[in-house]
């Protein structure tokens, strides 16, 4: 059987071989291409956790946890050790105030100051407000995360269990659009709980790989708050692109050979949804080649 992971392997070699290159809105410029597909088998403990070079899973975990807890502040995540989110409120900090701090810094007062963290630290309503807090016309609040749990164990057949963060009332208020912007659910007759994950927009270097293995993460959690065991794992994207700085490292990564897949498992059973931490979670057999090293576009 091939490799689960040269579907992404050969996911960069289509994007560096056929890509159309084009100005972006960072200003980096891509090469993309449109429409791509991957899919996972989860039901032996597998996930895609890219070998070819290290993928830091437990920020991409802590990240998920993050988007669970229905927050939009980065202060949570830096206190967790999670960079990842800081760009882009650095970027308005810098725009807005003319001073030229170092990230460094901006991190450690957004960690330290809480009214600094709620003045610059904020997000705007991103994929935790629009998960567990979507606002309907007449105000009221919806939580779609509490809603597909109840409707896989109360109507597991139906095919309305799904959630998104495309909020269109809402987009221009958010420092970035959401990218993976549909999850939906499937079961089989069996108990296999299947799921299918829409990103508009797919970083494939830098953001997909971190997507990936935070799906598997969302897969694994609502599995077992519904009672289910994981299946696959489906991966559809639209807009696919490496920035033209990746172009090279995307070239050094495919000459790699993947190694053993690895495992991810729960190591206890969470009273809720709400209630996972980053120690519930653990990966076994991983054994990567060493990090790329890409600049965020922002």
């Amino acid at each position: 059987m091939r490799h689960p992971e040269h579907q992404y392997l050969d996911l960069l070699d289509r994007v560096l071989s056929t890509g159309d290159e084009r100005v972006d809105r960072t200003g980096v410029g891509t090469r993309s291409v449109f429409g791509a597909m991957a899919r996972f088998d989860l039901s032996d403990g597998s996930v895609p956790l890219l070998t070819t070079k290290r993928v830091y899973w437990k920020t991409a975990v802590k990240e998920m946890l993050w988007f669970l807890s229905g927050g939009t502040n980065i202060q949570p995540l830096l206190k967790e050790n999670v960079r990842i989110w800081t760009d882009w409120p650095l970027a308005t900090y810098r725009r807005e105030t003319g001073e030229d701090i170092a990230q460094e810094a901006f991190e450690a007062r957004i960690i330290s100051d809480d009214a600094f963290a709620r003045r610059w630290g904020e997000l705007g309503p991103v994929y935790g407000k629009q998960w567990r807090r979507w606002v309907g016309a007449d105000g009221r609040e919806h939580d779609q995360i509490a809603d597909l749990i109840a409707t896989l164990k109360t109507n597991p057949a139906s095919r309305r269990m799904l959630f998104h963060a495309w909020n269109v009332a809402e987009l221009s208020g958010m420092a970035l659009p959401p990218c993976h912007m549909v999850y939906q659910y499937h079961v089989t007759t069996d108990g296999r709980l299947n799921s299918l994950c829409f990103q508009r927009s797919a970083d494939l270097l830098l953001g997909v790989p971190f997507n990936w293995v935070g799906a598997s993460a969302l897969h694994l959690m609502i599995a077992q708050q519904a009672g289910l065991t994981p299946g696959e794992i489906v991966w559809f994207a639209g807009d696919v692109h490496l920035y033209l700085n990746h172009l090279d490292v995307a070239r050094e990564q495919m000459g790699r050979t993947p190694r053993a897949v690895p495992k991810m498992r729960l190591a206890s059973r969470a009273r809720s949804i709400d209630d996972y931490r980053i120690e519930d979670f653990t990966v076994e057999g991983y054994d990567p080649h060493a990090a790329i090293k890409a600049d965020v576009a922002v």
